[in-house]
């Protein structure tokens, strides 16, 4: 057989249920599906391929998984830095969403992010926002892989002036995404049980539901969230949203820190899944989600960046890293969240909490081919003892040589293949001076 691509002469981190590590393999693909998985490289009798990638005696490894963004956030990085999230979010972030976010800067905002992404080794995303047409046709356009979610959300948005067509106006994002783009999974975003009432939350699930797809939500990111939410219901937001029926195996809860024990094994009871922004929640002074707490009770984590206006990287090595570390801290235990754990956040379990594990997560036979390859010929990465500690404590997305996406080469040797950078970033800055000079001040 002649493969379309194989890449060999690595370290091949396969993240699947036995954590199987090649000390040297090699990873054979086509039309752009895993084949075959070998032990070996250039010194073997390597099979007839289309393309040969020299992984260079680096690590070949699953692409990583930001299973929370807001893509076209990229273009507020740094606008409003070191402020609580209420004040954050009213006095800076919907005012500036309100005044510079369309249809040309939405694109703008993805295009960054979806470069920013592919350079720094994240293959898959699941991103939250509005005009969320526009964000899945540059998604498209730039070849990753996606869970695109419409916004929904009780107040005048960008793309929908009128509230009350708010659940409508996702469905129907919905409907024109089901099956238009092989890599792209259309899906509902609710913003948060105090931006969305009972009414509005309850008809995007039903909504869903009946389209089969991924219900994602804000809760219990703050205390004071919390407190809002057991005046107006009487109990914590975990318990409030399972009262609307709204928690089941299709439903992500993103960041869900303050939550108590009723509450995750309501989550694992339920089957929900949930994603945690670490980094984002850090520099928010948001708290500290229990992960550690919630796997144990076999509920399904992934990881995610939140948007660049508050966590300012969208770098997943960066992400794991702190998140394995806070958590150590946190728990004044250095055997919580081990390396292992910490890659499966960004990977396979990634995957699994997005609806996504049967396609990618993991190098198995059978899954498509997303694949990135870490450079370590460097002082910091040498010398290399465990492949998964290396990944998790001292690789970063700089180190990313090449990437592909369903077998498809989108980065060779640290230059984006399916994009114009030098465009996008002067698109992108051009969008930022707009921005600077229409704040108030």
């Amino acid at each position: 057989m002649t493969y379309d691509c194989i890449i060999t002469n690595g370290t091949v981190v396969t993240v699947n249920s036995n954590h199987d590590v090649l000390a040297t393999g090699t990873v054979c693909i086509a039309d752009g599906t895993i084949r075959q998985v070998l032990p070996g490289g250039p010194a073997n009798s390597l099979p007839d391929a289309g393309t040969v990638l020299d992984a260079g005696g680096g690590i070949i490894m699953p692409g990583l998984v930001n299973t929370h963004t807001h893509l076209p956030m990229t273009l507020f990085r740094g606008l409003a830095d070191d402020l609580p999230l209420m004040t954050w979010l009213s006095e800076h972030i919907f005012p500036a969403e309100a005044r510079h976010i369309d249809p040309d800067t939405v694109r703008t905002g993805t295009l960054l992010a979806c470069a920013e992404m592919l350079l720094s080794g994240t293959t898959t995303c699941c991103d939250g926002y509005f005009y969320e047409d526009h964000v899945a046709k540059a998604v498209r356009d730039t070849g990753m892989r996606a869970v695109l979610g419409q916004g929904i959300i009780d107040f005048p948005a960008p793309g929908v002036p009128d509230p009350s067509r708010n659940v409508e106006t996702a469905v129907e994002f919905v409907r024109r995404w089901n099956g238009a783009s092989a890599r792209i999974l259309p899906s509902l975003f609710c913003h948060s049980p105090y931006t969305c009432s009972p009414d509005t939350i309850k008809a995007a699930k039903e909504k869903a539901r009946e389209a089969g797809c991924l219900f994602q939500i804000h809760a219990a990111e703050t205390h004071a969230e919390c407190l809002q939410i057991r005046e107006k219901f009487g109990t914590s937001p975990i318990q409030a949203l399972d009262a609307m029926g709204v928690l089941d195996q299709d439903t992500l809860l993103v960041h869900a820190i303050w939550i108590d024990e009723r509450d995750i094994e309501t989550i694992a009871a339920r089957k929900s899944k949930v994603t945690v922004a670490t980094q984002s929640e850090m520099k928010l002074a948001s708290g500290i989600a229990p992960i550690a707490r919630l796997l144990e009770a076999g509920v399904t984590v992934g990881l995610g960046t939140d948007g660049s206006a508050s966590n300012n990287s969208m770098d997943m090595f960066c992400e794991m890293d702190m998140t394995a570390k806070l958590h150590k801290v946190h728990n004044l235990d250095p055997t919580v969240l081990a390396a292992s754990c910490a890659l499966a956040l960004c990977t396979i379990d990634g995957a699994r909490s997005i609806g996504l594990s049967e396609l990618t997560g993991s190098l198995e036979v059978g899954k498509r081919a997303d694949v990135i390859v870490l450079d370590t010929a460097k002082p910091r990465l040498t010398p290399l003892y465990n492949p998964v500690s290396h990944i998790v404590y001292a690789a970063c997305g700089a180190d990313v040589r090449h990437v592909l996406i369903d077998g498809q080469v989108l980065v060779r040797d640290r230059e984006l293949i399916s994009m114009d950078l030098r465009d996008i970033l002067e698109k992108g800055a051009a969008a930022g001076r707009r921005i600077a000079g229409g704040r108030r001040q």
